[in-house]
């Protein structure tokens, strides 16, 4: 990726309704999520995106839920289709992990149903014990 993008931790930067767009309508995790969700995920995170230098348009989104001292969670990470394959997913985690990195994090975690080989790249790995994590389904209609 060139200097046309840049990374960005400031959640001034977000456009909220580009990202509304793209989780609510795009992401297979979030079909139909109501904005009003999507915009209190997004007061409850840590936000990320890049941006295009020239049009200033958000072009990549990712936030990380934690504690900030011991876990954080990797999710919503999405990349306009229109500029998929220049490195821009690869740029935005690499900048989340260095946001993170100072917190000094016992672990991130993240699931995905088609990006594995991304997240690998970046030092992910499967989970080590998998007997050992449990998950519970809500309400996944909100």
């Amino acid at each position: 990726m060139d200097s046309k993008y840049r990374f960005s931790a400031d959640v001034a930067d977000i456009d909220r309704d580009q990202v509304h767009r793209w989780i609510s309508g795009q992401s297979y995790w979030a079909p139909g999520r109501s904005r009003a969700r999507q915009d209190a995920a997004i007061d409850g995170s840590r936000n990320f995106g890049v941006y295009d230098t020239e049009s200033k348009r958000q072009v990549a989104y990712a936030r990380v839920i934690t504690d900030g001292v011991t876990f954080a969670w990797l999710c919503d990470v999405f990349v306009d289709p229109e500029v998929r394959g220049l490195g821009i997913a690869g740029v935005l985690i690499a900048g989340v992990l260095e946001v993170c990195e100072p917190l000094g994090l016992r672990r991130i975690a993240l699931s995905t149903d088609d990006a594995h080989g991304l997240y690998f790249k970046s030092g992910f790995t499967a989970l080590g014990i998998p007997e050992t994590w449990m998950e519970r389904i809500g309400n996944l209609s909100a």
